[in-house]
């Protein structure tokens, strides 16, 4: 089994491109299917942890939309500091639009509801959500996760975007702390 060491950290394997492509894969069909009648909806991908999902999704997906990019932080090493704090904000109108926010990961939920209000109060008419990764024993919050690619145990985990002190965004499987 591959181990990676990212500062004073060990992760191995735990999840496979291949395994990653499928749940992608997966999660583009039925938003496909869910929204083949809206007009041109708007992907919302959060930066950082999102830029690959997002790439190997919008491959995947066939409907007439339209993507923005924003920036939020909320972690400080292998923990969430509790605070979204907003970097780069929403430079597109979504009043009366569909929204489908695009996550790397959803844990806690502080990231999702943030995002939801900024959307709100910007008029958004429908908000979608959509997370490669989530961990339902960590979620505290009542917005609804529409698509969620793979749920995973309340790990810590990097790979395919997901970082550890801005390292191993790069690498094409999931890896887990190996403690």
């Amino acid at each position: 089994m591959e181990v990676i060491k990212l500062h004073d950290k060990n992760f191995k394997v735990c999840m496979t491109a291949r395994q990653i492509d499928e749940a992608v894969d997966n999660v583009a069909k039925k938003i496909n299917s869910d929204l083949k009648d809206v007009d041109v909806p708007i992907f919302l991908s959060v930066l950082n942890g999102s830029f690959m999902f997002t790439a190997d999704l919008m491959r995947k997906i066939e409907i007439k939309s339209d993507i923005v990019f924003v920036k939020l932080a909320s972690y400080d090493g292998t923990s969430s500091t509790g605070e979204v704090k907003q970097i780069m904000g929403l430079n597109k109108s979504v009043k009366g639009r569909t929204v489908i926010v695009i996550e790397d990961i959803v844990e806690t939920g502080n990231t999702i509801e943030e995002m939801y209000r900024i959307l709100k109060e910007a008029g958004a008419e429908e908000i979608k959500i959509c997370t490669l990764l989530f961990k339902p024993n960590a979620y505290r919050k009542d917005i609804k996760i529409d698509y969620a690619a793979l749920q995973i145990p309340n790990d810590f985990i990097v790979g395919y975007g997901l970082d550890y002190d801005q390292l191993g965004r790069q690498y094409k499987d999931i890896y887990v702390l190996d403690e």
